[in-house]
């Protein structure tokens, strides 16, 4: 059980919940995308939301700005979601468009609200699951998606309802976050991106 729950906060883990996003949105979307331009998107959204935030973390342990991947200390975690936060304006400015792919563009401008009001609460002391976090985001934007195409998405969204579950036994089993930092972390998920719904359902 120990690894079990463990192995969910690494599937799960924040770096990899817009990528997640972006899987998802292309497998049910009935809208043709050309492969070429698929294939440049994601790995667009893996190489800016994953793999440099990956390498600037061991630049960051390097120079003992953190000390661990999983940023226990809450004044560790202002550099990360500092960079986080100018990477998805990144992704906002160069990868996705309102006109052409408006439900990644707000999927990932609610992804900067979020990261931008963790950062926020890092500034008054407050440590959030970040975990919890992304994995609520990814949540609603396919409750979204699912009203928006009108497609019957209910095994994807129970799917994801108990990964939130498994993140949050997992990351209260490990005691890295209490009941509060964990609800706070979904509702800071999935708030902006139901409020952002305005724009594109």
């Amino acid at each position: 059980m120990n690894v079990f729950l463990r192995i969910g906060a690494y599937l799960f883990h924040p770096l990899l919940m817009p990528l997640l996003g972006t899987l998802i949105y292309f497998v049910i979307t009935p809208r043709f995308v050309e492969p070429d331009l698929l294939l440049a998107k994601i790995m667009a959204v893996c190489i800016i939301s994953f793999l440099i935030p990956l390498v600037s973390y061991f630049l960051l342990k390097n120079l003992h700005v953190v000390k661990s991947i999983e940023l226990y200390d809450v004044n560790e975690r202002k550099v990360p979601l500092m960079l986080q936060c100018l990477l998805l304006l990144l992704i906002i400015k160069m990868v996705f468009n309102p006109y052409d792919s408006p439900e990644l563009y707000y999927f990932f401008v609610a992804i900067l609200f979020s990261a931008i009001a963790a950062l926020t609460l890092v500034f008054f002391k407050q440590k959030i699951s970040l975990h919890q976090m992304g994995i609520a985001g990814v949540t609603t934007f396919v409750i979204g998606l699912s009203v928006h195409f009108k497609l019957n998405l209910l095994v994807w969204i129970i799917l994801l309802f108990i990964a939130n579950g498994w993140v949050a036994s997992s990351r209260m089993h490990t005691r890295s976050h209490s009941s509060i930092e964990l609800t706070i972390g979904f509702f800071l998920g999935a708030i902006p991106q139901f409020v952002l719904f305005n724009f594109w359902l």
